[in-house]
């Protein structure tokens, strides 16, 4: 028999000092970028979004790796992307930290609306304190 799982988190991490290096410029590329490394990693992102200095991940994962692991690689990538390809040379680090979330199939439609309006919700101030990590 086959295993079963359905294991969903959501994942917010910040830039290095909260500093706003995710620009207009390369946030496309960065972010098609954590969905590539999400889905080489067998898990299946669901949403992505944020601001300038901080990302909301939700997805999909598997028994066959950790959530630190799944954090780790992706920032790993995506930093040595921009400093590398998008904007070499240029600053470009996130903290060592990260929040992680786990929730309810039922959750999903909510949490995805929630990281997919990021920028709005920063706008507004109309933030849920529990899924943003602190300065």
């Amino acid at each position: 028999m086959a295993s079963l799982t359905q294991l969903y988190v959501h994942c917010v991490w910040a830039t290095w000092d909260r500093l706003p290096l995710i620009t207009p410029l390369i946030e496309p590329r960065l972010y098609a970028a954590l969905a590539t490394t999400c889905n080489q990693l067998e898990c299946t992102p669901l949403a992505i979004g944020g601001v300038a200095d901080h990302v909301h991940l939700l997805a999909e994962f598997y028994s066959t790796i950790t959530i630190a692991q799944l954090v780790g690689q992706m920032k790993g990538s995506s930093a040595h992307l921009v400093t590398h390809i998008l904007e070499p040379g240029s600053f470009f680090k996130w903290q060592g930290s990260y929040g992680a979330f786990t929730l309810s199939k039922r959750s999903l439609p909510s949490v995805r609306a929630y990281i997919l309006d990021q920028k709005v919700r920063h706008l507004n101030g109309n933030l849920l304190n529990e899924f943003e990590i602190p300065s």
